[in-house]
């Protein structure tokens, strides 16, 4: 963990309501601490906490974390109610990892991972032993190679899945050099590497525009890289997580996806 992930974890913890309660027994007075990647989570957090959570009777308060572990121990700590910034085959990586239980509650909208450079134009345009960055955790990279292998830049072994390293590429005509970074790294990457491909979230982050910049850009039909509001086990009652989840799913933040992000966030419902 690095020295930024390690003092988020003492902001989350000393700010947040420290709440022990589980599933329907918890407050529904106290507010709700949900852990969330700033873009675009917890700008949607945000939404809903300014205009919609005060007539549901929602108290939001939204930590803002820069990692992608963080949030996870955070909710299994109790030091956060929930997060928001991760899809299920990351989830299930990291449970699986980490002897954590945390679980989904509802799936939000996906993020489309891209490619994207300041080297070149388009893929083909890609020179033999080019290097290409991607997502160092296992379920990122997997996607992040389907997405070269989509494009026909690789192809991966039969049976590769979702935890497919760069060890289950078959055949790379291009002898592309994949150089695998932590996934908040990405955007700096690209004025070392001569492409990238990089996480909807930090791509947003780092001013690109997946719609528009974006070389090649995952598909959404049939993708599930959505993302997820996740509590730990025995907490998906909690009334206030219910409630949360609720207005995630309203026209509202719905429409607010559309009109703030064009496409480069899109709702899962």
């Amino acid at each position: 963990m690095t020295a930024t992930a390690a003092g988020l974890v003492v902001g989350v913890t000393a700010c947040s309501s420290g709440s022990s309660d589980s599933g329907a027994a918890a407050d529904p007075n106290k507010p709700l601490v949900v852990a969330a990647s700033a873009t675009p989570h917890a700008q949607i957090l945000k939404f809903v906490q300014d205009n919609l959570a005060s007539q549901a009777g929602l108290k939001l308060d939204v930590k803002e974390v820069s990692d992608y572990v963080t949030p996870n121990t955070s909710v299994q700590d109790g030091s956060a109610d929930a997060n928001f910034f991760q899809h299920q085959p990351y989830l299930d990586d990291f449970n699986k990892k980490n002897g954590t239980d945390l679980v989904s509650v509802e799936t939000v909208h996906l993020e489309p991972l891209g490619v994207y450079s300041k080297k070149v134009k388009s893929l083909a345009d890609l020179k033999d032993g080019a290097q290409v960055s991607v997502p160092s955790d296992a379920t990122n990279e997997a996607r992040a190679l389907k997405l070269l292998a989509d494009n026909n830049l690789i192809t991966l072994k039969d049976g590769a899945g979702t935890a497919a390293t760069a060890d289950d590429i078959a055949s790379n005509p291009k002898h592309l050099k994949i150089k695998e970074l932590e996934a908040a790294q990405l955007p700096r990457s690209l004025d070392d590497v001569d492409a990238s491909v990089i996480n909807g979230n930090y791509a947003l982050g780092a001013g690109l525009k997946p719609a528009s910049d974006a070389l090649a850009i995952e598909k959404a039909q049939g993708n599930p890289y959505a993302n997820i509001l996740a509590v730990k086990k025995g907490h998906e009652s909690d009334p206030r997580v219910k409630k949360l989840a609720e207005l995630l799913h309203s026209d509202a933040v719905k429409k607010y996806i559309a009109d703030n992000f064009q496409g480069a966030v899109i709702p899962a419902f």
